[in-house]
């Protein structure tokens, strides 16, 4: 079995090429991918070169690990059927070459793919292209979750994570965060809740900061505006070392949490809340294209700041 996939050869060398597919095995599942997404954060890394080390890092590889596809084939103990809507968060399922192994560190931007069925999440068959954000949606949902966690009143950020975090809060029931955005056409769209430029916020008290925007610099202006024994959420990527001042941390009594990858509870929760209609992924992807110009889609998705999310189309590619 052969598909179309984005190869990444190397830094900043990418394309479509034919690729085999290893064989199915029981409990496997086979899907026709028709949308996947771009990630800014870790794709971004691996495009310019920049991931720090990482288990089973190497090129060539098969980018992406945001997709929405529909079963094409399924064995009855796996729980599908074919025309089944699901996502799929990538995929190592790519034969190795000549030249040595195509890796699938995250592998979702193929036309199909194979996978085992417990890693594929039945989805609303209406999803569309907004079936590949459950992803990042459930990555969102995994920092306000969990023992002891305190719900933001500030998102550091109006990138699609800071929109689902705030989405979220007033999903589950919390005051409206405000949130920052230092660009002003990123300030558009919220929901029920206030972006401003945080040049004109002069509050001190906040109990709970979630930083979506990936800059370890802001850390320590961040802890200047806490309340006495409050936290600062690290939800996003940070590539350099984190570091902060201690004195003013120590002052304030700050906490600091870094927020991992989405569990599999998360993803059921955040599916619970989007079929609710608690949680609407609306008006977060601004960029698509067809998956037959992956390069320059990616370049957008890295280099336009008014690209919030990028969707690669492959309904026509063969």
């Amino acid at each position: 079995m052969r598909t179309t996939a984005v190869i990444l050869s190397g830094p900043k060398d990418l394309g479509l090429q034919s690729v085999q597919l290893n064989e199915p095995a029981p409990g496997d599942i086979v899907v026709e991918i028709t949308h996947s997404g771009i990630s800014t954060g870790t794709e971004k890394l691996f495009y310019t070169g920049q991931m720090p080390p990482f288990p089973g890092m190497g090129y060539p590889l098969v980018p992406g690990y945001e997709a929405a596809g529909e079963v094409v084939e399924a064995a009855p103990d796996t729980g599908f059927k074919p025309g089944d809507r699901v996502f799929v968060p990538g995929s190592n399922c790519f034969a190795p070459t000549e030249a040595g192994p195509v890796r699938g560190l995250f592998g979702a931007a193929t036309k199909r793919l194979i996978t085992p069925a417990h890693r594929a999440v039945r989805i609303d068959p209406a999803l569309e292209a907004e079936g590949a954000l459950l992803a990042l949606a459930a990555t969102a949902r995994h920092a306000l979750a969990g023992l002891n966690n305190v719900l933001p009143d500030l998102i550091v950020g109006h990138g699609t994570l800071g929109r689902l975090l705030a989405r979220l809060t007033i999903a589950a029931g919390g005051e409206p965060p405000v949130v920052w955005e230092t660009k002003a056409e990123r300030r558009k769209h919220a929901q029920g809740y206030e972006v401003i430029d945080p040049a004109t916020d002069e509050r001190r008290d906040y109990r709970s900061i979630y930083d979506a925007s990936g800059d370890p610099k802001l850390i320590d202006s961040l802890v200047m505006r806490l309340a006495k024994g409050g936290e600062i959420v690290l939800a996003g990527f940070y590539t350099e070392p984190v570091a902060f001042t201690f004195v003013p941390a120590f002052m304030k009594e700050a906490r600091i949490r870094i927020a991992a990858e989405w569990q599999p509870e998360d993803m059921v929760a955040t599916r619970a809340l989007i079929e609710g209609g608690a949680l609407s992924l609306a008006n977060l992807i601004t960029h698509t294209r067809p998956a037959s110009e992956a390069p320059e889609a990616y370049a957008t998705a890295f280099n336009d700041p008014d690209c919030l999310k990028m969707i690669l189309d492959w309904r026509a590619t063969v």
